[in-house]
């Protein structure tokens, strides 16, 4: 014969922690929040469950592996809130979950095709650039897409690899560029604004960008960008713009400029400007 097993009219929270699955920290903290009502002690001091409290932690731990919150519990429970109401605004979450899953995955798979951190950038930027043999591009090329993506957004930065594509044909250009960086990089606190070095890079700046554009034209590039507008178009119809304002990103960019590298920066925009509005160039 089978031994026959009297079952206790009251467990205590470990025993109680394991039938259900969960554990007494978990249902402490469920008295804490009045979803499970705390039962009296017993003459040693410890908490006694009934068959009751058993059936209230079973579909507490129901309810959370269907993603339901621990609020939304209580308010069904005593219902305060019509279940449907629950059910919802947890299929919403859902929904949004999933579709966050759909891009996460689809992100992983680009880094495996395209490669990191360049997969990282947005498709628009990285389909303009797969054409690029493996380091044509400097580290210093994808940071500053990063920035302009984060600012400008996708097709911004889309833009911007065009210069980069640029310089990454064009050694001459590259040089030059080089050159006009490590210039740059002189003009630290020590220098005064109004130095005439200045306004001398600001017109060297100014001629490099002018030669760029020009070898841009000459490939091309120009055009590839006008139809970049209308994938971009398509490829961001209903999606949500999370992006802060170009104006708020700038102003958060810790840059660290010297007051003679911002004059520089200001004087060659200025010169170019003047070149825009000339008909004769």
């Amino acid at each position: 014969m089978y031994p026959s097993a009297t079952p206790p009219r009251q467990v205590r929270i470990g025993d109680a922690a394991a039938f259900a699955g969960t554990t007494p920290r978990a249902i402490r903290h469920y008295h804490q929040i009045g979803l499970l009502p705390e039962p009296e002690r017993g003459g040693d001091g410890r908490r006694r469950y009934g068959y009751d409290d058993m059936i209230r932690l079973l579909w507490i731990r129901k309810m959370s592996e269907a993603g339901i919150s621990l609020d939304d519990m209580r308010a069904a429970f005593d219902e305060a809130r019509d279940v449907e109401d629950v059910l919802g605004r947890l299929e919403e979450a859902l929904t949004a979950q999933e579709a966050a899953i759909r891009r996460q995955r689809a992100a992983v798979q680009r880094l495996r095709v395209v490669g990191s951190p360049l997969g990282l950038l947005s498709p628009l930027v990285t389909d303009r650039l797969s054409h690029l043999p493996p380091g044509a591009l400097r580290p210093s090329d994808l940071d500053a897409l990063l920035v302009t993506e984060r600012i400008f957004g996708p097709l911004g930065a889309a833009i911007q690899a065009g210069v980069f594509i640029t310089l990454a044909t064009h050694p001459g250009l590259r040089a030059e560029a080089d050159r006009l960086d490590a210039a740059d990089a002189a003009l630290d606190d020590t220098v005064d604004p109004h130095d005439p070095r200045v306004e001398e890079l600001a017109a060297q700046h100014c001629a490099h960008h002018k030669a760029l554009h020009q070898a841009m034209e000459t490939a091309g590039l120009d055009v590839a960008e006008e139809r970049l507008f209308e994938i971009y178009d398509a490829e961001a119809s209903g999606e949500e713009n999370t992006r802060t304002s170009a104006f708020e990103a700038v102003t958060k960019m810790p840059y660290g400029f010297s007051a003679a590298r911002t004059r520089c920066m200001e004087l060659t925009a200025r010169l170019l400007a003047e070149d825009l509005a000339d008909p004769r160039v």
